[in-house]
């Protein structure tokens, strides 16, 4: 029974809640919305021109080779599932874990030489393991029990404030490992991850964004509101991303390029191999796919957080530095093109992406048709075309009110990227986007055999919308399916691009168009993969149907595109 308060005390609760409302209201921006849950706009510049940053995966596990989190053999609380590790196992492999040979100071000069400008860190995956010195449990690094017993968070965050690189952590609100999380005790869960967070965001200098992975958690499984603005008071400047119930400061899809948006702040994180922790002998992506990734993020106005699992030794494997390297040296030629720059204003395709930044559109071109490529008209004036860098082949331009085409000699083109800068009378930034898109097949209805889960994020409609984020996708377990496009009138088209989101499922497929109620077939293929394109005899049809007779596991396709013939 509670007592009923005095004059005094009336009094003395009224002066509270003045005092609570004056607080809140000084808690809301001029939107209404509550300022600690986005970080202000000047917080965000140094990331939006950042555009390349390193991800690392890395704990016990590395003993395995197998993937960090979900190769733990037990009930995933809240997510289903168990992994091939008998639990017994993998919940005491720290006790092994003796990585002698790591240097955080090598990791940042290997992110630098990769040209990237920040770095995130595995803090605490699903697992629970704690890779910094958390009081709150001795699931953790510097445990009596490690042999290693050093803070790999506090060595990180030290070599990153040195060297000038952006630091963040990742960390995982699931918690598999912890007795009261998801269980009748989760609030006391709650109150561990607050004070982790606490620690984290206390103890390790300035922290430039915070990664959260919730696996699709609500605010309320975190008392998130409350999270965030511990962090915002603690770390003022702090970035925060989308998934821990709260939009955040910036979304993050998942082993894909984002589509092309630029009125809302993203980020893809991408594996470099298969998987997020280190694997032997994974298979790691091509120089090619690496720079044409984080150029295609770079087009579509997001940045790539491109993901490295170090070994059990302490070192990034040495064939992922070499890739690294790699990039790096692409960005000193053509980093103008990367860095501080915004997506479009032509939007990403098979041809390849554009960026922007004052007067000059930077145009990265992967697809020539024949000796040039063309774009959609744009109401600036172009003044000059030139290669961002060589000396060879003179870009030829031609601009008029309903395209521009760019030539370029085949001797003066670059295998990965051909990078070309078009210097304007005015701002391009005052350019709205353009879509590259002749297809005949854009915002056509769609159908298909099969929608994976039946989610309204994979039916076949997203396979015609002209936007490189979203696809149609089939069910698991799924080898035989079909997509079939109706275009509303017959229509001749004679060339194709399909881009397959998970590549090389596709084993046979052929394409066709229907007739008198007929389907006939007018190409067979086998693999598909990324950015394939086709060119046949032309063909007139109203309906057109991918007809996918054997692949490994469920389809799934990005774009499916067909073309007019090119004028001559």
């Amino acid at each position: 029974m509670r007592r009923k308060p005095g004059v005094l005390g009336i009094f003395a609760l009224a002066v509270i809640i003045a005092h609570s409302e004056t607080m809140a209201a000084e808690d809301q921006d001029h939107s209404g919305e509550k300022s600690y849950l986005r970080a202000a706009p000047e917080d965000m510049a140094w990331w939006r021109a950042a555009r390349f940053g390193m991800f690392i995966h890395w704990g016990p596990v590395s003993l395995k080779g197998t993937e960090i989190g979900w190769s733990r053999g037990v009930e995933r609380r809240g997510t289903g599932g168990t992994g091939a590790i008998p639990v017994e196992i993998y919940d005491n492999l720290y006790k092994e874990f003796n990585p002698t040979q790591f240097d955080a100071n090598e990791w940042v000069a290997i992110a630098q030489a990769a040209g990237m400008k920040y770095m995130i860190f595995t803090s605490k995956h699903h697992d629970g393991f704690v890779n910094f010195d958390s009081k709150l449990t001795d699931y953790k690094i510097t445990s009596p029990e490690s042999p290693f017993r050093r803070d790999i968070v506090k060595e990180l965050a030290d070599a990153c404030h040195e060297a000038g690189l952006r630091f963040g952590f990742y960390y995982s609100p699931p918690d598999w490992h912890h007795p009261d999380y998801r269980t009748e005790r989760h609030a006391r869960y709650i109150e561990y991850l607050h004070g982790q967070l606490h620690e984290l965001c206390t103890n390790y200098g300035r922290i430039d964004v915070v990664w959260f992975d919730g696996l699709g958690g609500t605010a309320q499984d975190w008392d998130s509101e409350n999270l965030f603005k511990m962090i915002r008071e603690l770390q003022p400047h702090v970035l925060i991303n989308n998934r821990a119930g709260l939009p955040g400061d910036f979304g993050t899809p998942e082993q894909e390029v984002g589509g092309f948006q630029i009125d809302s702040a993203w980020e893809s994180c991408i594996t470099m191999g298969r998987q997020w922790a280190w694997k032997p002998d994974d298979e790691i992506k091509t120089p090619k796919e690496c720079i044409q990734t984080l150029v295609y993020c770079a087009g579509g106005d997001g940045n790539l957080l491109f993901n490295v699992g170090p070994m059990p030794t302490g070192e990034i494997e040495p064939r992922q530095v070499e890739r690294l390297r790699e990039m790096g040296a692409w960005l000193k030629q053509y980093g103008e093109s990367v860095y501080s720059t915004r997506g479009g204003p032509f939007r990403p395709g098979p041809w390849g992406a554009s960026t922007h930044r004052g007067n000059i559109i930077y145009v990265h071109v992967f697809q020539w048709d024949g000796l040039s490529v063309t774009l959609p008209p744009i109401e600036k004036k172009i003044l000059l075309a030139r290669r961002l860098s060589g000396t060879r082949g003179q870009v030829g331009f031609n601009q008029n009110a309903k395209s521009v085409i760019i030539t370029l000699p085949l001797e003066a083109r670059q295998e990965i990227d051909t990078v070309i800068a078009l210097e304007l009378d005015g701002p391009a930034a005052e350019i709205a986007p353009r879509s590259t898109s002749h297809s005949v097949t854009v915002g056509k209805k769609a159908t298909a055999s099969n929608v994976f889960q039946n989610m309204a994020d994979y039916t076949p409609d997203k396979a015609v919308d002209d936007n490189g984020g979203t696809r149609w996708a089939t069910d698991g377990g799924t080898h035989a399916a079909w997509l079939e496009i109706d275009l509303g009138e017959d229509m001749t088209f004679d060339h194709i691009a399909i881009d397959e989101a998970i590549e090389k499922r596709v084993q046979v497929f052929e394409l066709q168009c229907r007739s008198n109620d007929a389907w006939r077939t007018f190409f067979k293929g086998t693999t598909i993969g990324r950015n394939w394109t086709q060119t046949f005899e032309p063909v007139t049809a109203r309906h057109v149907r991918l007809n996918i007779l054997d692949a490994t596991e469920g389809p799934t396709m990005w774009e499916f595109h067909l073309f007019p013939p090119t004028e001559k």
